[in-house]
């Protein structure tokens, strides 16, 4: 690919929207044209729209971001390599061949589209400002998601070294030359938060449900995030208490559980991506298809490993189950994944019948769920054991709403409940959802991978890790450094 003398960053800001015109011209549902001024509220909805699809793709929530996490989460394992993406298992990563690097390039264009509209926002007539609050209040929410994913993919924890190098703010369309130098960890968790709070009032004139957008609600439950991430038990449990307590949404009996992967913006659902068929559907290149049983040569690339099975069997009985199918191993493995397929019937053989979620066959066009009630409720529990005020009973209860998935299990107690009981009923509710990793990382837990699943010899990684292993973040894309010399000396350790 050739290498422009401007950083992948300043490229994306200048050029914003006008670099990708097919997405462009898509009127009026999916975008605006970006040299034009915002002409009222739907102007605005019409960019979140488009940024939407962009955030969906498979270079980000579409597929790589929630393998991220329970690829090197140890919950994910593989069955043969080569089938695409074990790099994310192996951790063969390096800068030279910038693998993974679509992260970098992707969530800076999504914070540049971000920034672009938020200006437009700027420029309207203070009379006029109003009507664009919302927009303006999903915006700023949504450009702290990007800062938080980035800023996790290659900084270090907050936990272990918030002085460490981060990643390049950017909050404005930057000029052609602009050279960002990589913030600390601690000065991009400031930003983040200080675009939630705003983003925060901006929303709380209107706290509905808005399927498929960032509603207050959507910004708490972000926020709740990053504070857990930071170890403020006492904000994270605040900000995940108030969605609970608020009744707007709520959790999945286990008769409906396994529906509701067939269904769109269930009780549950706080934040979910739409994805229509023959818009921004990825079909082979979609969560659900690197997850299923492979077969004629299809699918495949990851199973469940043995430790996340191991968990699951604590219950033989927990509704959970229904949506994992064989894998090729055995006629009895379990390893196979279908939560992101939307298919209830996991019996059979591909393709399984399914229906999606849209009542078609085309089952790859499912929407992707980033931010369900389930997590919110798991975040409280292990905020209300380690805030200053642990409340042991608090926790167990909250936990105990998301573990009666397990009918056979016993309920939890003050006496009983602790952070490991958390993290395993947090794999087990999440799977397949992209949190294992971040849990295990912001914690330092050992990460084990299931290599002699297969008999694999893995040499870009030694079989357990923790966050003392130097490949646990993402190297700065080469090209990137090539192109902004500022970054030149501000490498990750290890590349």
């Amino acid at each position: 690919m050739k290498i422009f003398k401007i950083s992948i960053i300043a490229a994306a800001l200048v050029t914003s929207f006008s670099s990708c015109k097919d997405f462009l011209d898509v009127e009026p549902g999916n975008s605006i044209d970006a040299g034009t001024a915002l002409n009222g509220a739907n102007d605005a909805r019409n960019r979140i729209n488009g940024l939407s699809r962009l955030i969906a793709s498979s270079s980000y929530y579409g597929r790589n971001f929630e393998l991220y996490g329970e690829v090197k989460g140890g919950d994910l394992t593989v069955y043969s390599q080569g089938r695409g993406l074990d790099q994310l298992y192996s951790f063969n990563q390096d800068a030279e061949t910038n693998n993974f690097s679509g992260f970098w390039s992707q969530i800076y264009y999504c914070i540049a589209q971000t920034n672009d509209v938020l200006e437009k926002i700027d420029q309207v007539a203070m009379d006029s400002r109003a009507q664009y609050a919302n927009a303006q209040g999903q915006l700023l929410t949504l450009r702290a998601l990007f800062y938080f994913d980035l800023v996790r993919l290659y900084g270090k924890s907050y936990t272990q070294d918030k002085a460490s190098r981060g990643v390049p703010i950017v909050i404005s369309p930057a000029s052609y030359n602009s050279k960002p130098a990589r913030a600390t960890v601690e000065e991009v968790y400031t930003q983040i938060l200080k675009d939630l709070k705003t983003g925060q009032e901006l929303l709380g004139a209107n706290k509905a449900i808005d399927n498929g957008y960032i509603n207050y609600y959507a910004n708490l439950a972000i926020q709740s995030r990053v504070y857990l991430t930071m170890a403020d038990y006492e904000n994270a449990y605040s900000k995940a208490n108030e969605i609970i307590t608020s009744g707007t949404y709520k959790l999945y009996e286990n008769e409906k559980w396994t529906s509701s992967w067939a269904s769109m913006y269930g009780t549950e659902s706080i934040y979910e991506l739409g994805i229509n068929e023959g818009e921004a559907d990825l079909g082979t290149a979609s969560l659900g298809y690197y997850l299923m049983r492979r077969t004629g040569g299809q699918g495949g690339m990851f199973y469940a490993s043995d430790y996340y099975l191991n968990r699951m069997k604590e219950d033989n009985s927990d509704v959970r189950w229904a949506i994992l199918g064989r894998d090729e191993s055995s006629a009895t493995r379990m390893g196979a994944v279908y939560k992101n397929l939307g298919s209830v019937n996991t019996n059979t053989s591909l393709p399984l019948n399914s229906l999606g979620d849209k009542g078609n066959t085309n089952n790859t066009a499912v929407n992707i769920k980033v931010i369900r009630l389930s997590e919110i409720y798991l975040i409280a529990a292990e905020a209300a054991l380690k805030k200053p005020s642990a409340d042991p009973a608090k926790s167990a209860e909250l936990l105990n709403a998301i573990s009666k998935r397990s009918p056979n299990r016993p309920a939890f107690s003050s006496a009983t409940v602790n952070e490991d009981a958390i993290l395993n009923e947090k794999s087990k509710e999440l799977f397949g959802e992209g949190h294992r990793y971040w849990d295990m990382i912001r914690l330092n837990k050992k990460i084990t991978f299931n290599d002699d699943f297969q008999g694999l010899t893995i040499k870009t990684r030694p079989k357990e890790i923790d966050r003392t292993f130097e490949k646990y973040i993402l190297p700065i894309p080469q090209s990137e450094i090539n192109a902004n010399p500022t970054l030149k000396d501000q490498q990750n350790p290890g590349y």
